[in-house]
């Protein structure tokens, strides 16, 4: 979402989504806040003196106040680079905060009122399938390309951000007709409002909206790449949220 600059109708029909369909387990990707304020691409500028970040905590707060009441189970967090911001801005300016648990993410967005678990390294999200945020290694220009190098590197499927992209590749082995060994690489996109980004040039980029699911049987599991429309709208099985 990177809020302040999420699509406000976009998650608004999200939540909407999981209110009515009663997912067993939400996860994010992470980059829930952006934290331009402390970005070293504001340090010394007006950016890093407008003294916003308050407001842009409670909009992170307000957002899963709204999840908790419309989902009543698992909710989890992936860290990320930008959510990293708060540690990293400590850690190179005000060392002396370091260790105090108020200034950390999860304290911030109030995780443990929420019921929201909180994930530093990559997670076990489904049977196989790790979610991850997606800057642990190398990064594709094709959407999926940086989740399936990250699952070839780990073994598992994984499920990430950080590209903004929504796409779905995969790496199966094959020997008598018998699959021995199978890898999906799944992104699933980003639900930022783009004219909000005022650092891409001309706007541009290419970028998609969406999310994604994991359907679970047993132990095996479909990835669903979901297209979040440009005004907010996306169909799942039949049915068009949004309208």
């Amino acid at each position: 979402m990177q809020i302040p600059y999420h699509d406000k109708r976009a998650v608004k029909n999200v939540l909407s989504f999981i209110e009515q369909t009663r997912p067993d387990v939400v996860a994010s990707v992470g980059d829930d806040l952006d934290f331009p304020m402390i970005s070293r691409w504001t340090r010394g500028m007006a950016g890093e003196y407008a003294g916003d970040m308050q407001s842009h905590v409670q909009q992170g707060r307000a957002f899963y106040g709204r999840l908790r009441a419309v989902h009543d189970g698992p909710i989890h967090v992936m860290r990320s680079n930008h959510t990293d911001r708060p540690l990293n801005y400590l850690r190179q300016y005000a060392p002396g905060f370091m260790g105090y648990d108020a200034l950390t993410f999860p304290a911030m967005l109030q995780f443990e009122k929420h019921g929201v678990t909180f994930h530093e390294e990559p997670y076990e999200i489904a049977p196989g399938w790790l979610l991850a945020h997606g800057d642990e290694g190398g990064q594709n220009r094709t959407p999926g390309g940086t989740a399936l190098g990250l699952a070839r590197r780990w073994g598992y499927s994984v499920v990430c951000g950080h590209t903004h992209k929504l796409g779905l590749q995969h790496d199966h082995d094959v020997v008598n007709g018998r699959v021995t060994r199978h890898r999906f690489g799944f992104e699933v996109g980003n639900m930022m409002n783009l004219k909000q980004a005022g650092y891409l040039k001309a706007g541009s980029a290419n970028w998609n909206q969406g999310f994604g699911i994991l359907e679970v049987t047993a132990r095996r599991v479909a990835p669903v790449p979901v297209v979040i429309h440009s005004n907010g709208t996306f169909t799942v099985d039949g049915t068009t949220y949004g309208v």
